[in-house]
C-alpha cells in the first residue's frame, strides 16, 4: 500500500507541475515577484496537501510565534535538512516571502527548475568560489530590506535520520552582514520521507520554530554552534528514538554542548 501511495504521489507531483510552472513562467512577464512567489508556493502547497491526503504525512508545528511580525521584518531561517518534504512544505505553510539560497544547477530541471529561475531567489554558481558569496550577500541585502525572509539549509545536503552534519557557517555571515537575527527550525520530516527513499510512511512531521538568536556582533562559527545546539538538541527531543538513548551532546559539535548550558 504504501509503494502504491508513494507512485501515486509521485505522478500527481509530475501531472500537475508541467500546467502550473508554464502558467507560472506565463504570468512572470506580467505580474510582480511577490505574486510571482505566491503563485508558485500554491503548487507547493498543493504538493504538501496532497501528501497529507495521499501519503498520509501530517504536519505538526510549534513556534509560530518566534517568526518575525512586523511586514518588513526579516530573518535568515536555518532549518534542518533531512529530505525535499521540508523544501516544500516551508514555503507552503509559511505566511510570508521566502528567498531560498540554492545551487544554479536546479534552475536546469524541467518545468520546476524553469519556473524558480523566474521567481526572486538567489541562486549559487559554485564554480564562483568567494565571489558567490559576495552574490548571496548582495541579493539577500536588497531581499531582507524589502522583508523577504531568506531560508538556508547550514548541512548544505539531507542528512540521514538520527545523524548531524557538517553545519556551515554562510547563513549566520549572511545574518551578520545584513544586521538580521538568525532563526533555528528542527524538522522531523525523515520519520516518513527517509533520505533519498521512494516509499513513503504516513505520520506526523514535527516542525518546531525556535526563538530568534540576534546576530550583531556575534562572530559566525560562534552563531552557527548555536543554532547547531539548539536544533539537534530539539531533533534528539521530537525523535527521540532516531538517536538512541547516548546523551543529546552525542550529536553537537566538539564545545557545543558547553555553549547550550550557558
Amino acid at each position: 500500500m504504501r509503494l502504491i501511495r508513494s507512485l501515486l504521489h509521485l505522478l500527481w507531483m509530475a501531472i500537475t507541475v508541467i500546467p502550473w510552472a508554464t502558467f507560472a513562467i506565463i504570468a512572470s512577464l506580467f505580474v510582480s515577484s511577490t505574486r510571482m512567489y505566491w503563485i508558485c508556493a500554491g503548487w507547493l502547497r498543493l504538493a504538501v496537501n496532497s501528501g497529507t491526503v495521499i501519503l498520509g504525512i501530517q504536519n505538526r508545528i510549534t513556534g509560530w510565534e518566534n517568526l518575525p511580525q512586523g511586514e518588513l521584518e526579516a530573518a535568515v531561517l536555518l532549518v534542518k535538512h533531512q529530505s525535499t518534504w521540508e523544501t516544500l512544505v516551508m514555503p507552503a505553510i509559511m505566511p510570508h516571502p521566502l528567498a531560498y539560497v540554492f545551487k544554479r544547477e536546479l534552475l536546469y530541471v524541467p518545468f520546476f527548475g524553469w519556473s524558480m529561475a523566474r521567481m526572486d531567489m538567489i541562486h549559487i554558481d559554485r564554480s564562483q568560489g568567494a565571489r558567490a558569496f559576495s552574490k548571496v550577500v548582495a541579493q539577500g541585502k536588497r531581499l531582507m530590506k524589502q522583508g523577504t525572509w531568506v531560508i538556508m539549509f547550514p548541512e548544505g545536503t539531507r542528512i540521514a535520520r538520527g545523524q548531524a552534519g557538517t553545519y556551515k557557517s554562510g547563513g549566520t555571515r549572511l545574518a551578520i552582514q545584513c544586521g538580521v537575527p538568525v532563526i533555528p527550525i528542527a524538522v522531523t520530516s525523515a520519520k516518513c520521507w527517509p533520505r533519498k527513499a521512494f516509499i513513503k510512511t504516513p505520520g506526523v512531521v514535527d516542525i518546531s520554530i525556535g526563538k530568534p538568536i540576534a546576530s550583531v556582533g556575534r562572530k559566525p562559527d560562534e552563531l552557527m554552534r548555536e543554532v547547531q545546539t539548539w536544533i539537534e538538541a530539539e531533533m534528539r527531543r521530537l525523535d527521540p528514538e532516531a538517536y538512541g538513548p547516548g546523551p543529546a551532546s552525542a550529536a553537537l559539535p566538539a564545545g557545543a554542548d558547553a555553549d547550550r548550558r550557558r
